[in-house]
């Protein structure tokens, strides 16, 4: 899978204008080399991450796997019609792969599982490119809430967040056992805190036999991880405190941000 973005400034007001070449579907990328072209197609595009590097996650996989743990993915393909891009949650299996495989479920009337299938053009298994996104805290930073406010007033907005990215090949399962398994331990992983966990046997058997019928399996095979972590590492120790302190008493997503900003390693070194 390939996209061209061109990203221009020229506006009047110097706005960023994004320009996305829509020719470039299922992997036949244009000549990046033809007149007229401003620059290469690049295929290997890495998350964002500032020059001072104090975003970076030095184990990726770790914080993928707290996130899966807690929070469900959006999983984003590219078929004949487009971008497809759907919620749910996956088991992590860091042990499984060179990165570890992600593995989940759709409902059978969902189009996605259709257009992966589409675009793997034939292929057996049916395997296509595929990104799968976990976002964490996040909550926005008011420029009041910086001690530097009122030193120098030279302070912007901005947005804390922990996000991480999978990248890799995702196929398609029918097999009914394999999507009881998926099912199963979806259940357990997230009924296990609960004072009286539900379980899959609960149920009359010809009932989640139905249910197995209704949904398509997903398994991600992950060849890259990359991780994010913007908790205002670049700002001083008085602003991250400051930050942290409002934060504490704010609403139920900032204490969540404030509570990772507070396990930052060397928040207090700067």
């Amino acid at each position: 899978m390939h996209l061209a973005v061109e990203v221009r400034t020229a506006e009047p007001d110097g706005a960023i204008v994004v320009v996305i070449d829509r020719r470039l579907q299922l992997g036949h990328a244009p000549d990046a080399t033809r007149p007229g072209r401003r620059g290469p197609v690049c295929d290997h595009a890495a998350m964002y991450q500032p020059g001072h590097g104090r975003f970076r996650v030095a184990e990726p996989a770790r914080q993928l796997a707290e996130l899966a743990a807690g929070v469900p993915a959006t999983l984003v393909t590219h078929g004949p019609g487009g971008f497809s891009a759907s919620i749910l949650p996956m088991l992590f299996s860091p042990d499984e792969g060179p990165h570890g495989t992600l593995r989940g479920h759709l409902a059978r009337g969902n189009p996605q599982w259709r257009a992966i299938e589409a675009a793997a053009g034939g292929a057996v298994p049916a395997a296509v490119a595929a990104l799968a996104i976990f976002d964490g805290a996040d909550a926005y930073v008011s420029p009041g809430l910086y001690p530097e406010k009122a030193l120098t007033g030279q302070v912007v907005p901005t947005w804390n967040y922990v996000t991480v990215q999978a990248h890799g090949t995702v196929r398609v399962h029918h097999d009914a056992e394999w999507l009881r398994a998926n099912v199963r331990g979806l259940v357990e992983r997230h009924e296990a805190s609960r004072r009286v966990p539900w379980s899959l046997d609960d149920a009359p058997a010809a009932y989640i036999d139905a249910q197995l019928r209704a949904i398509v399996g997903l398994e991600l095979l992950i060849d890259r991880i990359e991780a994010k972590r913007k908790l205002s590492q670049n700002r001083s120790a008085a602003d991250v405190d400051g930050v942290i302190a409002a934060f504490l008493h704010g609403t139920p997503r900032e204490q969540a941000v404030a509570e990772a900003m507070r396990r930052e390693p060397g928040r207090h070194e700067r």
